[in-house]
């Protein structure tokens, strides 16, 4: 079973649908809302948590993008902020996937966001607040 941290904007006309319960209901996947802003007649959006089998969540998302609802994934919203960012390496170590990396040369950070799952471990970890999450 799988598990991925999406970000699900909703246009105006869709915010009243009942969109995510019908993604986990008919694809069989968890949820979980990590964050959520809607209101009413106006754009909504929503950070998930999804988990389940890799078909079935595709299918979800397809259904969803069907829709009109923008999904991306949360690790596109992790940033590094260039001009905060101290090159310490204290975020290295405790991230789990490897996103960040120090460059053997010039021993600087690398931040590949393609490999973030959007722990948020480097956030709590940076002592000058360079990573940040933006959604």
């Amino acid at each position: 079973m799988d598990s991925k941290r999406i970000v699900l904007k909703f246009p105006h006309k869709l915010v009243d649908q009942p969109i995510v319960y019908k993604m986990v209901k008919d694809f069989n996947l968890e949820f979980n809302i990590l964050k959520a802003y809607i209101t009413p007649k106006e754009e909504g959006l929503m950070v998930l948590e999804l988990k389940g089998e890799d078909s079935n969540f595709e299918k979800a998302l397809k259904y969803a993008k069907s829709l009109g609802v923008i999904i991306q994934p949360l690790s596109k919203d992790i940033k590094r902020n260039e001009t905060k960012c101290t090159y310490c390496g204290a975020c290295v170590p405790i991230c789990p996937t490897g996103a960040l990396v120090t460059d053997p040369l010039t021993r600087k950070v690398l931040f590949y966001d393609t490999k973030c799952i959007a722990c948020e471990l480097c956030i709590k970890a940076c002592p000058p607040r360079a990573m940040e999450l933006h959604f």
